[in-house]
């Protein structure tokens, strides 16, 4: 009787699929619930205008992970982002030429970023309390830059929000370069690797001799400066400025991404794929309450559902790894 000698090859599974297999799961599935559920949802130009809505999320998001990374958190970035249109907005309105009003956006943004970075580090207040703190005071300087009324700039910014790059939007080949850009930073960089050592234990990145305060206040003023970004992005796309527009919900948004795609709330692990698959499965969970006719008053129901079942797997996540 000849023995068979059966050699078994072990399949490598790459890391990234290990990591993220859970979240890809869910976000096929609910997509595939949705192509079922109704015809319009796996139409190219339904895709595209779910690309495009995420594109101004996925810029704050991409920003917020390199932040979070560190063990730091914004909760003003929507507030940034309202204060910022609505400026940019009156700028575009009284006939200031669109690059500068861009250009004032941006710097404006990085002086958020800047307070907020110098607040947390030389004073010691903790990222919750001083974002909030900033949060609050932007949402009424956003209502006092309308005066409460809105803002239109006409079509100044028409090329940006309606634009296309071989057949894609412009707005989400931004917010591709802005996401690749933040991947390459925290994985092939030491800017990225003090950011993650910071978030492991800030004392022993202070002893290693990483400069802890003067980094913390650069991820803070380039949060600022994407908010800037998203702002412009989502003004050119909008086509006005308004009461209520981004804010608070909009904050929760990017940090409900952020937390579904596995960055840990208290630092030293991130990873900006995942971000990406928490802001698109956001936003085809947004654009499936519209599409399935839903009441619209149970979307941020379903975010903030999601965002507490990712932190408590996050919170699990890392009460495992120690």
């Amino acid at each position: 009787m000849t023995a068979l000698t059966i050699s078994r090859r072990r399949v490598a599974v790459p890391d990234w699929l290990v990591q993220h297999g859970g979240l890809l799961a869910v976000l096929v599935s609910v997509c595939l619930y949705l192509s079922v559920s109704t015809e319009v949802f796996a139409t190219t130009p339904n895709i595209i205008n779910v690309l495009r809505q995420v594109a101004v999320i996925g810029v704050l998001a991409a920003g917020l992970t390199l932040l979070m990374a560190s063990g730091g958190l914004d909760f003003s970035l929507g507030s940034q982002v309202a204060v910022i249109t609505a400026v940019a907005a009156q700028l575009i309105a009284n006939g200031t030429s669109t690059p500068v009003a861009m250009v004032c956006g941006l710097a404006l943004g990085a002086v958020f970023g800047l307070v907020n970075g110098f607040v947390i580090t030389f004073f010691g207040v903790a990222p919750f309390v001083t974002t909030l703190a900033t949060a609050t005071i932007l949402d009424g300087v956003a209502l006092v830059a309308m005066q409460g009324q809105a803002i239109s700039i006409s079509d100044q910014l028409t090329w940006l929000g309606t634009g296309e790059v071989l057949g894609l939007p412009l707005l989400l080949v931004i917010a591709g370069v802005v996401c690749a850009a933040a991947a390459v930073v925290l994985r092939w960089t030491r800017f990225g690797r003090d950011a993650l050592a910071i978030g492991g234990n800030h004392v022993a990145a202070r002893l290693g001799g990483i400069a802890v305060m003067r980094h913390t206040i650069s991820l803070y003023v380039l949060n600022g400066v994407l908010a800037g970004v998203a702002a412009i992005m989502l003004l050119s796309r909008l086509g006005a400025a308004s009461p209520g527009t981004a804010g608070l919900h909009l904050e929760l948004t990017v940090v409900a991404a952020v937390v579904i795609g596995g960055t840990a709330l208290y630092g030293g692990s991130a990873t900006v794929l995942g971000t990406v698959l928490g802001v698109v499965l956001l936003g085809v969970v947004a654009n499936g309450i519209n599409l399935l006719q839903i009441d619209s008053f149970y979307q941020p129901v379903s975010v903030g559902v999601v965002l507490l079942v990712a932190a408590i797997v996050n919170h699990l996540r890392h009460r495992s790894a120690h």
